[in-house]
């Protein structure tokens, strides 16, 4: 498994590519499944949240929820107009909000462990040798 380290931009920009991909791809093979949309949304908060930077951690539970509504665009339904595309990207946000909520949990779960750890080796580091 690779090791990358995202910077806190490039989390963003890895996110909102991947999940506009998913979401142009789902709209293509599965007719805009919803279903389909929110599992592939989770693998992608957990990518973000193991590959981002220890410094830009705070940075992925913002990040994860705006992917997760640009690659909506593709998969919601679209009305006539700017408004039924609007109206459509809303119902779909309420609808689906228990698989953004809990990618952002997910994301925000690993980042809360991974913090922890990091400032557990950072004063073990500055303590004085007895």
């Amino acid at each position: 498994m690779p090791n990358p380290r995202l910077t806190g931009l490039g989390c963003g920009l890895f996110c909102g590519a991947v999940m506009l991909t998913f979401g142009f791809l789902d709209s293509l093979l599965f007719g805009s499944s919803l279903v389909v949309y929110g599992v592939l949304f989770l693998p992608v908060c957990v990518l973000a949240a193991v590959w981002v930077r220890g410094v830009d951690l705070v940075t992925v539970p913002v990040v994860v929820p705006i992917a997760f509504a640009l690659g909506l665009v593709f998969v919601a339904d679209r009305g006539e107009g700017l408004s039924g595309r609007a109206v459509g990207l809303f119902t779909a946000l309420a609808t689906q909000a228990g698989w953004l909520y809990g990618g952002t949990l997910v994301a925000g779960s690993i980042v809360t462990v991974r913090k922890v750890q990091l400032m557990r080796r950072r004063v073990a580091r500055n303590r004085p040798p007895v």
